[in-house]
């Protein structure tokens, strides 16, 4: 790759592809693309798939299908790891010329002894530069280690930690090359940071203890220094790494349950981050407003609760062409066409607004295009007894007696019966419901059974008073 030098900034998300895209790493790419974009900057993609038993083309594919459909696309195309081998070796040669590194022929066996006695010892376990001054040659049986300074220290300016120190006499010599020749991860990673032009380095807290080792590199091949910024972990409730116990990892998974992206993509800004009362946020709200200093160090807890608050706003926010956009999909996967209803633009609106999801919109708008086979069998035991087997008799002869059908006058039509007969709303109304939709849940019943027409809503209502008898 030919080097250009630049002074804009270069962030960049470099997963590997060991499994498809958690949703951890959806938000360190996206505040990777906040800082770049309202910086004027770039931002790429980096993947590592130098472990050859584990990285697989489907995840890779994964990764860069799930960034692009979130939005979170690179401005350049991504490079792979796996494809640059001279490039990290080239690399490798010019630290070991300069007398910054030096090859190791320590056997697993003799390493293994060694960290034994450093912890009988009382001592931190590890590599103690024994081969630093043997003048090794490279061999099918050597590794090439870094030698790091054994005093000083290196001091991290991190934007969002602050001033972060490092003893060199806690850092051992990091091995570079393996014995069959192949670069290790700090290595590659610090070389294409350099060829990529990045500037700065956002990513998660765990990586912290990388960074005073990739400097060493960086410094024995006469690279400038990077800014950085560690974010804090994504936590389940539980405060331990978020993991399938909690909730979906994978970004497919939300979107596949009806998530919208821009609702993702704000729960996951928030992670960390907040800008005083505001809670809902676009991607132009985030370019204008985040600030990567703003980021707190302690972990970020995902609460699945607030993503589903999230995406009511979201989905509200929609226009309504939209909001059927976004909802026939998921309709189509259960073989409703959603322009098949004689009122299907007041079944819609009333319905945006009822669950957290389109999935679950798309599932309770079955009974509106479909027959209730079954009934919520709770709900008829609480529901429907004798008296409300009586209440929905009587109420089947009065709403069949309203000749204008509508919101208004079946409102009125359910008001004065439940005055009349002093009976509490939950009496009346929710027998209705189960016979209407197989259950207690529907936006207001007066709407629910215009929505229906009077002929259907008749119907359903004998379906259920045959049913219990």
């Amino acid at each position: 790759m030919e080097k250009i030098l630049v002074s804009k900034v270069v962030t960049r998300f470099a997963p590997s592809p060991t499994g498809t895209l958690h949703i951890g790493g959806v938000r360190t790419a996206l505040f990777n693309y906040v800082y770049a974009k309202q910086n004027e900057g770039l931002f790429l993609v980096r993947i590592e798939d130098t472990d050859k038993e584990r990285s697989k083309k489907e995840y890779e594919k994964n990764i860069l299908d799930s960034l692009a459909s979130i939005g979170l696309s690179p401005d350049e195309k991504p490079i792979n790891q796996s494809e640059r081998n001279d490039v990290y070796v080239d690399a490798a040669k010019k630290i070991f010329d300069s007398g910054n590194a030096y090859w190791c022929d320590c056997s697993k066996e003799e390493l293994e002894e060694m960290r034994k006695q450093q912890e009988k010892d009382g001592k931190k376990p590890m590599y103690d530069g024994r081969s630093r001054n043997k003048g090794l040659k490279q061999s099918e049986n050597t590794v090439l280690r870094l030698a790091t300074p054994e005093d000083g220290e290196i001091i991290v300016n991190d934007l969002i930690r602050g001033k972060v120190v490092f003893q060199n006499s806690e850092l051992d010599d990091l091995i570079l090359l393996r014995s069959d020749g192949t670069p290790t991860y700090h290595l590659c990673n610090v070389v294409d940071d350099f060829e990529q032009n990045v500037t700065t380095v956002i990513r998660g807290e765990d990586h912290l203890s990388n960074t005073p080792r990739q400097i060493h590199i960086q410094n024995a091949l006469g690279y400038p220094a990077l800014e950085y910024a560690h974010l804090p972990l994504v936590l389940g409730p539980d405060k331990r790494r978020l993991s399938k116990r909690h909730a979906a990892t994978s970004l497919e998974e939300y979107k596949s349950d009806g998530y919208l992206d821009s609702a993702i993509l704000n729960t996951l800004a928030r992670l960390g981050w907040s800008k005083g009362d505001q809670e809902v946020f676009y991607m132009e709200d985030l370019i204008r407003d985040f600030n990567i200093r703003d980021v707190q160090k302690a972990g970020a807890i995902f609460d699945i609760t607030k993503l589903d608050w999230l995406n009511t706003q979201h989905i509200a926010n929609l226009s309504f062409e939209d909001f059927k956009k976004e909802l026939k999909p998921f309709l189509k996967d259960l073989s409703i066409d959603i322009d098949n209803h004689q009122n299907v633009d007041l079944l819609l609106s009333s319905m945006r607004t009822v669950e957290s999801t389109f999935k679950k919109i798309a599932d309770d708008l079955i009974p509106y295009y479909f027959e209730v086979n079954t009934y919520n069998q709770q709900a008829i035991d609480k529901f429907v007894d004798n008296e409300g087997l009586k209440i929905l008799n009587d109420l089947s002869e009065i709403l069949l007696s309203i000749d204008e059908w509508s919101e208004n006058n079946i409102d009125n039509a359910l008001k004065n019966y439940q005055n009349e007969n002093n009976c509490p709303v939950p009496k009346v109304n929710q027998p209705i419901r189960i016979a209407l939709t197989g259950s207690t849940k529907s936006p207001s019943l007066g709407l629910t059974l215009a929505i229906f027409g009077k002929n259907e809503a008749l119907k359903r209502i004998d379906n259920l008073i045959d049913h219990i008898g």
